[in-house]
């Protein structure tokens, strides 16, 4: 039997919607395979699926099946395929029926007992989801909160297969999450640091001010320890808030990086601020030791 559903691949940060084919063969020996360009963890997720579903009380298919992500000439990457696979599974088998399924996106990382897994990206392929026409999307517990800051979009989360298949089936009644955006955004927009913080350099303040008041470049020049990166930080407290939309893209690239903690990232609706100067540093000494050592 042939069971298709849909979830939700990253490019970079951008989501594309995956249509998700189970085919349950009737012979062939137990062989699952899946096709569609998919990466070394959409691969496994095979063995995941197999172990998630046995151990939740379901039947796994003795005959071949295979599993299809459409479209076929995108990357699938990440263990986000795992959730609709399963109940691709459950669906191609019989073991449990749904009339709602065209109307969901699913994603979800699975253990081998079960539980559904938190993903990275969820906020970029909730916007997905939003921006091709869907009305509902189921996500893990962990994530529900995130996904939920889209607007216009019903957000399911579960945290298990069980659970998810008995919403899908009409047994289990499972209620929608809401979020107070602009509380949400008011928690993220704390500081570690604030400009007040800074003593002296009164011209370097004063270049500052005028450059955040007119949005305008600045470079700074100086010998280490002058205080170059202790300002460059402390500017972005005295510039203004982030938008609804600004902080959404902002927060997108977190979500991918998996820098999300109880759906938002702390300082996500401030003007972010990147250190790499040590980073290179670190990289240039790392790089003179091997050079010491071969020497």
């Amino acid at each position: 039997m042939l069971a298709k559903l849909y979830s939700v691949t990253l490019e970079g940060i951008e989501g594309i919607i995956c249509e998700v084919e189970v085919h349950i063969t009737r012979g062939g020996f137990e062989k699952s395979l899946i096709v569609g360009l998919p990466d070394t963890a959409v691969k496994e997720s095979t063995e995941r699926v197999q172990s998630a579903v046995t151990n939740s009380g379901y039947f796994y298919p003795k005959t071949k099946s295979v599993i299809n992500l459409a479209p076929a000439d995108v990357k699938k990457a990440g263990p986000a395929f795992d959730l609709p696979i399963a109940i691709g599974v459950l669906l191609g088998t019989n073991a449990i029926e749904s009339s709602v399924i065209k109307d969901f996106v699913i994603v979800g990382e699975l253990a081998l007992d079960g539980r559904v897994r938190p993903v990275n990206g969820i906020l970029s392929m909730a916007i997905a989801a939003k921006a091709n026409g869907f009305k509902s999307i189921i996500v893990p517990l962990e994530n529900v909160r995130e996904a939920a800051v889209v607007e216009d979009l019903e957000v399911f989360g579960v945290g298990s297969l069980t659970q998810a298949a008995s919403f899908l089936a009409g047994k289990l009644a499972l209620e929608s999450t809401y979020v107070d955006i602009d509380k949400l955004l008011d928690e993220a927009s704390n500081y570690e640091v604030d400009f007040s913080d800074v003593k002296g350099q009164e011209n370097v303040k004063r270049a500052l001010t005028i450059a955040a008041a007119g949005g305008h470049n600045i470079l700074m020049i100086g010998p280490p320890g002058s205080g170059k990166t202790m300002l460059a930080q402390r500017l972005a407290t005295i510039l203004p808030k982030l938008t609804l939309t600004e902080s959404l893209e902002t927060t997108r690239i977190y979500s991918s990086a998996g820098q999300i903690v109880n759906g938002y990232k702390a300082g996500s609706n401030a003007s972010p601020y990147r250190n790499r100067r040590c980073s290179y540093r670190r990289r240039k000494q790392s790089s003179l030791r091997r050079t010491f050592a071969r020497s």
